[in-house]
């Protein structure tokens, strides 16, 4: 899976071909509507000034919320780091970027390769996480099977080979329902990331969004298939073998697992809600009502891309936001209403 996503000019994300968008694979909020970012830039506001001023974001596809924050939230903004590892993304993300907004602040946008040593600041990933590389495991016969890819005459097809990895096997028995044949995925890879990045950051915090479930939903017994799925051409795609490199491969994030994450490494856990409650606790109804008259098509626009953004069977209710904060006093906005963290 790291290999079909990340492989040098293979890879999903390291090839040439458009991803996000109506002529891509898949739509994300900031590229549905600028006010997924200006809601967003609602909580920023209030915590950047307790930091040095700094957002690192990862992932950050088209640019579409970079351009957005940046004109969001102005001089607020030190500086933006943008962590890529696809040189390719990078300078689309800096055309697009310096298009939008201001030459002051597209001066601020620095890309980085690989992690700084330290941060300061406030750090966001949306849908980020469901893109790294998961681990596939079965159970079945009272034994847990990792689910592996192996080359035939026939092509690529999976393979089983007993799981073995001790921290995986802890995972899986701490997870998994006692009930089979049952198969789904653990996230180590997702797991070491939230850590390293606990690590690092010395004030300020981290805003997660992206679709996935506490750890009760995510390994219910009716889910038995796991999450594991392709996106080709705004199609979801049961395949992992489908158009190998032109096929967006994804699982659901087991918030569950980011919260011990983060809290293991020392962090604060602000709170874990829906994108939609997220969204309405900042205000989003606010800023729709900016666009001025109701009846124009500007707005009816806008309204049409908030209902995307919030409703209960798009985008709100299984998009979640998790946040955790470091030497931090503020009661975050976002969480103030809605909160789910008891489910964790």
């Amino acid at each position: 899976m790291e290999q079909v996503l990340y492989l040098p000019e293979l890879g999903y994300y390291s090839g040439g071909s458009h991803k996000i968008g109506a002529a891509g694979d898949f739509i994300t909020a900031p590229t549905l509507s600028p006010l997924f970012g200006q809601t967003l830039a609602r909580q920023l506001s209030e915590l950047l000034p307790q930091t040095e001023g700094n957002l690192y974001e990862f992932g950050a596809g088209t640019g579409a919320l970079a351009a957005t924050l940046l004109n969001s939230l102005g001089d607020t903004v030190r500086h933006y780091y943008i962590i890529e590892i696809s040189a390719e993304l990078a300078e689309r993300q800096r055309q697009f970027i310096r298009q939008q907004v201001s030459a002051e602040q597209a001066d601020k946008v620095v890309h980085l390769t690989a992690l700084p040593d330290s941060f300061n600041g406030i750090i966001i990933g949306n849908e980020v996480l469901d893109a790294m590389p998961v681990e596939v495991v079965k159970r079945e016969h009272g034994t847990f099977q990792r689910i592996t890819v192996a080359a035939g005459e026939h092509g690529l097809h999976t393979a089983e080979t007993p799981l073995t990895d001790p921290d995986l096997l802890q995972a899986a028995h701490s997870y998994f329902p006692d009930c089979e044949p049952y198969t789904s995925e653990l996230h180590p890879a997702q797991h070491a990331f939230i850590r390293t990045l606990a690590a690092k950051l010395v004030c300020g915090g981290m805003i997660w969004i992206d679709y996935g479930f506490d750890a009760a939903q995510y390994y219910h017994p009716q889910r038995n298939s796991g999450t594991l799925i392709g996106h080709y051409r705004h199609h979801t795609v049961h395949d992992p073998f489908f158009h190998v490199g032109l096929t967006d491969l994804t699982a659901h994030v087991n918030f569950t697992d980011i919260a011990q994450a983060g809290t293991d490494g020392g962090l604060d856990l602000i709170g874990y809600t829906t994108q939609a409650n997220f969204l309405l606790n900042l205000g989003l109804t606010d800023l729709l009502a900016q666009h001025g008259d109701s009846r124009s098509p500007e707005y009816l626009k806008a309204a049409a891309a908030a209902q995307t953004l919030i409703n209960p069977h798009e985008m709100g209710e299984l998009f979640k936001v998790m946040a955790f904060g470091k030497n931090l006093a503020i009661d975050w906005t976002g969480f103030r209403c809605g909160d789910i963290c008891h489910k964790l």
